[in-house]
C-alpha cells in the first residue's frame, strides 16, 4: 500500500489534500511534514544512527532518528512512531513539543517540507536500542564533539539545523506552536 501524506501551507495549516509520498512533487506554497528526534541520554550523549548502505541518498551517513509524517498523523504522533520503529525506544511519556521548526523550499525538485525537531532526555542504555534493519546499520551514543567531527567530515545529516535547534533551546527561545492536526477523513 502506498504511503499517503498530508499537504500543508507555508504556515503549517493543513490544506485537506493528501498525496502519495513516493514521487510527490510539490508546487510553491505546498509542503509535506517531517520530524527529527534528538535523543539525549542521562550522561549528555546523543543517540545517532548510521544509515543503511543501500539508501538512495546519504548511504552510510550518520543522523538522528526521524522521518515523514503520514496522512492523518500529527507531528507528535509521528515522532513517537518513528522513534519506536527505528530505535525501539518509547518517547510517548515525554513532552511532545518541538524545540525548533524549519521550512525547506526546493521548487526545482518539488521538495518542499516543514521539519519539526524534538529533543528528548531519556534514561536508556545502548543495548536498549533496537534498530530497524532496513533503516540503520549501527548506532552509538556520541558527544557533541564527536558529532561535530562527523559533520566536519561531511557525513552527518541535518547538522546545521540540529545545531540551530539546540542553540535556540539553550537560549530559551519559545518552541513553535504545534501544527493543527489534519482534518479527519470523511
Amino acid at each position: 500500500m502506498e504511503e499517503l501524506i498530508d499537504i500543508y501551507t507555508e504556515d503549517g495549516t493543513p490544506t485537506g489534500r493528501t498525496l502519495v509520498r513516493k514521487g510527490a512533487r510539490l508546487p510553491e506554497g505546498e509542503y509535506m511534514l517531517y520530524v527529527l528526534a534528538i535523543i539525549q541520554s542521562e550522561d549528555g550523549r546523543f543517540l545517532i544512527t548510521r544509515r543503511a548502505l543501500d539508501k538512495h541518498w546519504a548511504a552510510g551517513w550518520w543522523e538522528v532518528t526521524g522521518g515523514g509524517v503520514s496522512a492523518g498523523e500529527t507531528s507528535a504522533q509521528a515522532v513517537v512512531r518513528e522513534v519506536r520503529e527505528e530505535t525501539g525506544l518509547d518517547v510517548s511519556g515525554q513532552p511532545l513539543v518541538p524545540v525548533w521548526r524549519y521550512r525547506n523550499v526546493d521548487l526545482d525538485r518539488g521538495d518542499n517540507y516543514i521539519v519539526d525537531i524534538y529533543h528528548f532526555h531519556l534514561s536508556f542504555r545502548p543495548e536498549d536500542v533496537r534498530l530497524q534493519e532496513r533503516e540503520a546499520i549501527g548506532c552509538q551514543l556520541a558527544t557533541r564533539e564527536q558529532i561535530d567531527a562527523l559533520a566536519a567530515d561531511g557525513v552527518f545529516l541535518h547538522y546545521e539545523r540540529l545545531r540551530q535547534a539546540l542553540a535556540a533551546e539553550a537560549e530559551g527561545k519559545p518552541a513553535p506552536a504545534p501544527l493543527a492536526p489534519p482534518p479527519a477523513s470523511a
